[in-house]
């Protein structure tokens, strides 16, 4: 993951990510990265949750 940091306090998903950073430009060039999850991902410590999350900025 880039950036992102993710905390499960029993029912509650807590997303964590520094909007300052730039990861550079995404594949199509329109867009600049600031964090990702790369895909999609298990919570912390659940399996059966998966969570995709893409931020960016307009160039």
């Amino acid at each position: 993951m880039k950036n992102i940091e993710m905390k499960l306090d029993g029912n509650i998903l807590t997303i964590t990510m520094d909007i300052t950073k730039n990861f550079g430009p995404s594949s199509t060039g329109k867009t600049t990265i600031i964090a990702s999850t790369e895909g999609n991902v298990s919570a912390p410590g659940n399996d059966e949750i998966r969570i995709g999350v893409n931020v960016y900025k307009k160039k």
